[in-house]
């Protein structure tokens, strides 16, 4: 006899969501432990080249400008080495990648050392730039291969401690790479940053557990319409993430400007990690959250609190209030960063998936760029209260464009056909 309704339990086959689940993935610490250290020097780069170029020029155009060609560079090449990753496999595109980046964060350092002509630092800051290692797309797609066949709320989940990690080592990066700075030598941040991404980066490329399978097109047409890119949702979310990047570059370079006018350059560290503690706090809450709104309403609320969040930011002239905003502005930040990559894991496929991740990532990148260099103008000339003008500016366009691109946020047909242009053939497997 069937079990009557009302005798039926209520989630016969729920499957658990929650961190400790997420955790208990298998293989997920083969990964996780890894890609942690290697993601690291991320945090650094921005923060410790600032630094370094201020003190050797004297400017904080000059080294918001040089900050943000490395900026620009990253987020113009990221996407580029998502879709190798996707074709050949993780490991082939990390190991040439961290040499590389190590020997052109080197060389940039030197430059600067030497007093060298500052268009000999942008140019260093290209290849510096186009080689970050992209290791945070890197795991979120094995997070998609290790959760395959798992419930969307853990997927959200996933995304939430991608976001937690991410903001954590902007905790830590940003305060350790001051302290270097500041207190054992101008160059120190970007040669330990070097360092660490040529040790972290060679310890997640030998872990090949839950590594997705590589997929090679079969011809250049084929790989066109393969490209993450194809999806509308995936440019919606790239525009979007841009505002995202002017909070995090317009804050860097501000706070910096800020602990400089008011003689206490010790406190810049404290201040951007209380900015990123906000961020991290947010998203331990918000992926323990099970939601009932849609993704695509969540995007706009949270866009619309980051708005709201940075329109006092300029008016505030003393520390402790000014850390105390930046808190709030992080607070509204993790929201918006895991629902766009919770979208994006949905509406990519499988086959352009690192690639997918990284345009988000470039676009942050990109936003960064433009809002270090703006907000270095700015502080030179008017001071660190018109450099807080910029994540205003940046996020206040994002979610304008955000709301006017809303419709795309949906998996349309053209992802079927270009996952399946790719699974038609066989996998070679590389890594």
């Amino acid at each position: 006899m069937p079990t009557p309704p009302s005798r039926a339990p209520r989630h016969p086959a729920r499957a658990k969501s929650g961190y400790r689940e997420l955790l208990g993935t298998q293989g997920a610490w083969t990964f996780l432990l890894p890609g942690f250290a290697a993601r690291q020097p991320f945090a650094m780069l921005t923060i410790s080249l600032v630094l370094l170029v201020e003190h050797t020029t004297g400017s904080y155009g000059a080294a918001g400008a040089v900050a943000a060609v490395t900026g620009a560079s990253m987020a113009l090449c990221a996407p580029r080495g998502g879709r190798l990753a996707d074709r050949f496999g993780q490991r082939a595109v990390l190991l040439p990648g961290v040499l590389l980046h190590a020997g052109s964060v080197i060389g940039l350092v030197v430059l600067a050392l030497a007093h060298a002509p500052t268009w000999t630092l942008f140019a260093a800051a290209v290849p510096a730039g186009a080689t970050v290692p992209q290791v945070g797309p890197m795991v979120r797609s094995r997070w998609a291969v290790a959760l395959r066949g798992s419930s969307s709320a853990l997927l959200t989940t996933a995304a939430a401690f991608e976001s937690v990690t991410d903001e954590f080592t902007f905790v830590i990066g940003p305060v350790l790479a001051t302290a270097l700075c500041t207190g054992v030598h101008p160059a120190a941040g970007l040669i330990t940053e070097a360092a660490l991404t040529l040790v972290g980066g060679m310890l997640f490329a030998t872990r090949r557990s839950s590594v997705p399978v590589p997929h090679r097109a079969v011809s250049a047409a084929d790989a066109r319409a393969a490209s993450a890119l194809s999806v509308p949702g995936v440019r919606a979310l790239a525009v979007a993430f841009l505002g995202i990047g002017a909070v995090f570059g317009g804050m860097q370079v501000s706070l910096t400007a800020f602990t400089d006018e008011i003689g206490q350059p010790g406190m810049n560290g404290v201040l951007y990690g209380t900015f990123a503690a906000g961020n991290m706090l947010a998203g331990i809450v918000y992926g323990a959250v099970s939601w009932r709104r849609s993704p695509r309403t969540r995007l706009l609320a949270a866009y619309s609190a980051l708005t709201l969040a940075c329109v006092p930011l300029w008016t505030v002239r003393a520390a402790a209030p000014l850390g105390l905003l930046g808190l709030a502005v992080g607070l509204c930040i993790a929201p918006a960063l895991i629902t766009g990559y919770t979208l994006v894991n949905t509406l990519a496929p499988a086959s352009t998936r690192t690639e997918a991740f990284t345009w988000l990532t470039g676009a942050v990148a990109f936003g960064q760029a433009v809002a270090v260099t703006a907000a270095g103008l700015l502080a030179d000339r008017w001071g660190s209260d018109a450099g807080f003008t910029v994540p205003l500016a940046g996020t206040a366009t994002a979610l304008a464009v955000l709301a006017w691109m809303h419709g795309r946020l949906v998996a349309h047909p053209r992802q079927t056909v270009a996952q399946g242009v790719i699974s038609h053939r066989p996998p070679v497997v590389v890594d």
